[in-house]
């Protein structure tokens, strides 16, 4: 058979394109081809760049639903966990459904995995009720549910703290689904348990995990362990770390991590020791051991009021190159308050604004309150304004103050 560039442009095929009685039939193939052709020139790159800089949420809503008809942006995960965080931290749940719903249209919920990301989207936005919504949905739309969707759900309600439904569900689904519970299944559980402080509970799910022969790893381990040292349960985070040399599962740089942070609240002249220990081994800890442990110093220097110490360890901080982190603020900017340091903490405030940090909105509005009160009425309103930006402080003047 001849290659198609010769059956289109060569000689023997002018007649039947170029005779009369074709021309209509011409320009319709013309037409189809062309547009068969434009979907692959879409540039998925070039789409999800315009939406991350689209400012304008309603806007972002409009062209993500228009962009969604493109079978190939559909697989970009990516771009949808970025709108969802985006309109979600605006507090535009309207707007997350709006746009979760509108991919139930597509051939691709028939898919667990595509089902299982709208569940995982509308779990981290908090909306778990349309999040079992799809869960339930999904024998009506021939989707099967496995242990992947099971555990999805079980972490969107994990997500929005409801650890009771994580407990609930877990008793209860497998049975009824005929699912049977994998290892993220009862680490998922297990969380739920170390997030409620119920460490007794979560123990128990280990010897559950061993009589079903399911083997922990280091992930089981490192979640008991990170809630046994934080909340000074030292002795039990000690028979756990003992347990996982008996499962040979070795302790990697985050089960080191969490053991330090118990060694520095329970045992701090041993902590010393133990870091010269890690680096022996070779342990690298992550910027997430970094923040754990500094969080853990932070907390030891807060608990005793000292705070020159804290002012130099701001310092060190900084010389260091060191972020703080979202969980630092609310260790800070209380003991500051507490301590009548306002300008420490007003500096602090505006490096949450700057870094999009996460504290209550009432210890905001306290130091806005405070600046009026010094007739700092400018830098006030500053706050107000960076609040409102921000969508997520949303702070005020008092109302003698004219805005």
């Amino acid at each position: 058979m001849a290659p198609l560039s010769r059956i289109v442009s060569g000689t023997s095929c002018r007649p039947f394109f170029c005779s009369s009685a074709y021309p209509k039939m011409y320009r319709i193939l013309h037409r189809a081809f062309c547009t068969a052709a434009e979907p692959a020139t879409v540039s998925i790159k070039s789409i999800s760049e315009d939406l991350y800089k689209e400012v304008k949420l309603k806007r972002l809503v409009e062209k993500f639903k228009k962009a969604s008809d493109i079978d190939r942006f559909r697989k970009n995960t990516g771009i949808y966990e970025e709108t969802v965080r985006r309109l979600a931290g605006a507090k535009r749940f309207r707007w997350v459904r709006d746009i979760l719903e509108h991919q139930k249209q597509y051939s691709d919920i028939s898919n667990e995995d595509f089902s299982v990301r709208l569940i995982s989207l509308y779990g981290k936005s908090g909306m778990t009720k349309h999040a079992r919504m799809v869960f339930d949905e999904m024998p009506q739309r021939k989707c099967n549910r496995t242990v992947l969707s099971f555990n999805a759900l079980l972490d969107a309600y994990l997500h929005s703290r409801k650890f009771n439904v994580v407990e609930e569900l877990f008793k209860t689904l497998p049975t009824q689904l005929s699912i049977e519970p994998d290892l993220v299944s009862y680490n998922t559980f297990i969380k739920a348990f170390r997030k409620k402080v119920s460490f007794d509970s979560a123990l128990s799910v280990l010897k559950e995990m061993e009589e079903k022969g399911v083997n922990p790893d280091s992930i089981t381990f490192n979640t008991l362990l990170h809630g046994l040292y934080s909340k000074c349960s030292f002795e039990d985070g000690e028979k756990v770390w003992g347990q996982m040399s008996a499962k040979n599962v070795t302790p990697d740089a985050r089960s080191y991590c969490f053991k330090l942070v118990g060694l520095l609240r329970e045992k701090p002249d041993e902590a010393g020791e133990f870091l010269r220990e890690m680096m022996k081994v070779g342990v690298k800890p992550d910027l997430f051991c970094i923040k754990v442990v500094n969080n853990a110093i932070i907390k030891r220097i807060v608990d005793e009021g000292n705070l020159d110490e804290m002012k130099n360890y701001l310092v060190n901080i900084a010389n260091f190159g060191l972020d703080l982190d979202k969980d630092t603020y609310p260790i800070f900017i209380p003991f500051l308050r507490e301590k009548s340091d306002w300008k420490t903490a007003i500096d602090l405030c505006f490096e949450i604004f700057k870094r999009r940090g996460h504290v209550d909105v009432s210890l905001i509005q306290l130091v806005v309150d405070k600046l009026v009160d010094g007739g700092m009425i400018s830098e006030a309103k500053e706050f107000v304004d960076i609040g409102k930006e921000s969508c997520r402080y949303r702070v005020n003047l008092p109302s003698y103050v004219s805005s």
